[in-house]
């Protein structure tokens, strides 16, 4: 569906995405994460087409993003801020929507502002974040797009409403194989959704996982001795100590996770116990040691 192929992009002379490659089938939701800086959001303005890459491409079902314009109409992005729509009313923004997306369904968005109550003919300067959230997640939807792009798309929603709208988009996906990309901080929610992951780093794709492999290839055990000594683990390849308390310590093993607990448990420990793996542990560990603002 879509496949991205060595896409570089330097702006202001500073090398933002560095060879960027993976792709994303029909039906799949996929999670974009990384810690501020790193190039999240230039990748989603550079799938959508808002940005050309200056060296790889990227193709929705063959065709050429940056080239061909009548593919983008298959592609949404919701972006993070929509100030830019503030001095038009959600009446004039579905009208422009209805001229861009050929397949826009009216009848589904007059049905969602009235099950939201969202006014039709305030302008969004009135709306409060929230509020423009749901409004742009919503024109997704209804937009016909086969794969939508989300950046931060539950900010501002109360938890009623953010329920609401994800049980929504996941009924798409379902029902007519749309696919979505979402970058969050919130990584509690995406881990219960997500088929597969893409963790970046200074500009590149430093893991791409499916939740399924994360919890294959991935333990968190909590561990004690009678010393509180970490000796007894120093050399257990993979493990890497993520937390203590007193002489309880939590520690994540990041291969060979059967093997690594036997020999955890040959050394002895008055406790050994897993805990369940979480897509925090990741990205602390793959991504914690770098520091952007």
């Amino acid at each position: 569906m879509l496949s991205v192929r060595n896409v570089g992009k330097m702006i202001d002379g500073r090398n933002i995405l560095d060879n960027i490659n993976f792709d994303i089938k029909e039906g799949e939701i996929v999670g974009l994460l990384g810690r501020n800086g790193v190039g999240k959001t230039t990748l989603l303005n550079t799938l959508v087409g808002i940005l050309d890459p200056d060296s790889g491409d990227v193709r929705f079902e063959g065709r050429d993003v940056a080239k061909d314009h009548n593919v983008r109409k298959l592609l949404y992005f919701v972006p993070d801020h929509t100030a830019m729509f503030n001095g038009y009313t959600a009446k004039e923004i579905i009208k422009l929507h209805q001229v861009l997306y050929t397949e826009f369904d009216n009848a589904k968005m007059t049905t969602f502002l009235k099950q939201f109550n969202l006014p039709f003919n305030r302008s969004l300067r009135s709306f409060s974040r929230g509020m423009k959230a749901l409004f742009f997640i919503l024109l997704s939807i209804c937009s016909g797009a086969r794969l939508i792009v989300l950046d931060e798309p539950t900010n501002g929603l109360d938890i009623v409403v953010k329920k609401q709208i994800m049980q929504i988009l996941l009924e798409e996906v379902s029902e007519r194989g749309l696919s979505l990309i979402i970058s969050t901080h919130l990584l509690h929610e995406l881990e219960k959704i997500a088929d597969k992951i893409l963790l970046m780093k200074g500009g590149r794709l430093e893991m791409t996982v499916s939740m399924e492999e994360v919890k294959r290839h991935y333990k968190k055990v909590q561990v004690a001795y009678k010393d509180g000594s970490l000796e007894n683990v120093a050399e257990c390849d993979y493990v890497e100590l993520i937390g203590q308390v007193g002489r309880v310590m939590t520690l994540l093993i990041k291969e060979q996770p059967e093997e690594t607990m036997k020999k955890i448990w040959l050394t002895n420990p008055i406790l050994l116990e897993e805990l369940p793996i979480t897509l925090e542990d990741i990205f602390e560990t793959v991504l914690g040691e770098d520091i952007y603002v």
